[in-house]
């Protein structure tokens, strides 16, 4: 009897001593040193600078036929003048119009983007939380659900590297 309560209590002793692994992550360092967003803001910046230059011609090409009308404006009938003046406005709203959809479509398009950046991180750290061996992974952010982690803990670094090294595959 004395054996089976000493195998019990051995039994209960390693169960009990068995610790779960728990680390933590700082998610916006994670996301930023993330190579895929980094790529991601690189293309929509020059895509951005494409779409100012296409802007400024376009206001550029406006203007100039503004100013032409403005010049022949004073040769011309109050009805004319009046038309012209019309079909240039016209032409502005248009031209803001086809600004403004443009510039709706290329957020759209980089927020598709980094929402999938987002989601491919999610999905790479849990892989890797399930390989090493971690019952938790929490994430530390600006509203505080990680308040204090030891140092030790803090997995940020490895698993910002595992995650770009495995983006450049």
């Amino acid at each position: 009897m004395k054996k089976i309560i000493l195998a019990l209590v051995t039994v209960l002793v390693f169960t009990s001593c068995e610790q779960q692994k728990i680390a933590f992550i700082d998610n916006g360092e994670l996301i930023n040193e993330y190579q895929g967003k980094k790529d991601i803001e690189a293309k929509y910046k020059i895509k951005d600078e494409a779409f100012k230059k296409n802007t400024d011609s376009l206001a550029s090409g406006f203007q100039i036929e503004a100013k032409a009308f403005e010049l022949a404006a004073a040769k011309m009938s109050q009805s004319k003048q009046q038309e012209k003046y019309q079909q240039l406005m016209q032409k502005q709203q248009g031209l803001q119009r086809q600004v403004q959809m443009q510039q709706q479509t290329m957020q759209q398009e980089f927020q598709v983007e980094i929402d999938s950046a987002l989601v491919k991180v999610q999905e790479f750290v849990t892989d890797y939380g399930k390989k090493n061996g971690y019952t938790y992974i929490l994430g530390k952010n600006e509203a505080g659900s990680v308040m204090y982690g030891s140092e030790a803990n803090d997995i940020t670094k490895v698993v910002t590297e595992a995650l770009n090294a495995s983006y450049t595959k």
